[in-house]
């Protein structure tokens, strides 16, 4: 009699240590999951990291995916996604973080926003709305050499610092574009003539811009774009106090910078750094 209780208890004390252990390994996976992540998958590298906007005590998953076969090491940040525990629900949120772009040569043709992306782009030659009445060229991207965008970027700095941002109207010109140009208006007093000479923009190193607040809005210069009045010029005795303080400010920064104004336009610069004009380069068309 005492041996069947004791065999019904040692049967009792199996199951329950049973129902323990597996109570304690899903605890453990439903720990494990929440607090940490790994995968050996090469096409995707997670990482935990602590999301800096809710309770401390709390966890996010970052998660980097590289494309499949790609040889590529996860970049800083790219595709990345943030998975919160809460309630139950994950809740992904996109991460608009930029990319760093490599490092390109000085005379290399670089896209201006690849590497200052907080600048305004406003080509008034992609578009009709310039003194020609037509559309110049069918891109709507600036291009630059890359030796003439480090000192524009440190002009935009520059002027961040004095609550503005840089505007750029005209940067690289092809030399197919100035001859559309002096087909549509042949006067030398405004456009320069490609069959005697080359306008200093096919050259990558020159650009015309204004600026902008940090938000985005127009401030009051001496004139508008390709306004071909004394009113454009760089004596600036004819113009309002504030057109002239802003004009003055561009100015100076740009020069400081690394630019030569040319005195005939108050938007004009080009870098003190010459290069050879640009035959051959032309950006790639927009498509709209």
């Amino acid at each position: 009699m005492i041996r069947q209780w004791l065999d019904r208890f040692l049967w009792l004390a199996m199951i329950v240590g049973l129902i323990l252990l597996m109570s304690a390994g899903c605890c453990a996976s439903s720990a494990n999951q929440k607090i940490h992540a790994e995968d050996t998958d090469e096409e995707k590298f997670s990482v935990l990291t602590q999301n800096k906007t809710t309770d401390p005590s709390e966890t996010s998953l970052i998660e980097i995916k590289v494309p499949e076969g790609s040889e590529e090491k996860p970049p800083r940040e790219r595709e990345i996604m943030r998975i919160k525990q809460g309630g139950g629900i994950l809740e992904v949120e996109e991460r608009s973080d930029s990319v760093p772009v490599e490092e390109a040569d000085d005379t290399d043709f670089v896209r201006v926003k690849d590497y200052i992306p907080d600048i305004e782009v406003l080509l008034i030659y992609a578009t009709d709305q310039n003194f020609t009445g037509e559309i110049i060229y069918p891109f709507t991207e600036a291009y630059l050499r890359y030796g003439t965008v480090k000192k524009l970027a440190a002009a935009q700095e520059a002027l961040k610092q004095q609550g503005y941002r840089i505007m750029i109207w005209d940067a690289f010109r092809p030399v197919s574009a100035q001859f559309v140009l002096w087909d549509v208006v042949p006067d030398p007093r405004y456009v320069a003539d490609p069959r005697t000479g080359y306008s200093s923009h096919s050259r990558g190193n020159t650009i015309d811009l204004t600026i902008v607040t940090l938000s985005g809005d127009e401030v009051e210069m001496p004139t508008g774009f390709d306004d071909f009045s004394y009113l454009a010029d760089r004596d600036y005795s004819d113009c309002s106090d504030i057109a002239a303080s802003h004009a003055i400010m561009l100015e100076d920064i740009m020069m400081d910078a690394g630019f030569e104004p040319y005195s005939g336009e108050w938007w004009h610069f080009s870098d003190f750094d010459d290069y050879p004009v640009e035959e051959d380069f032309e950006p790639p068309a927009s498509t709209y």
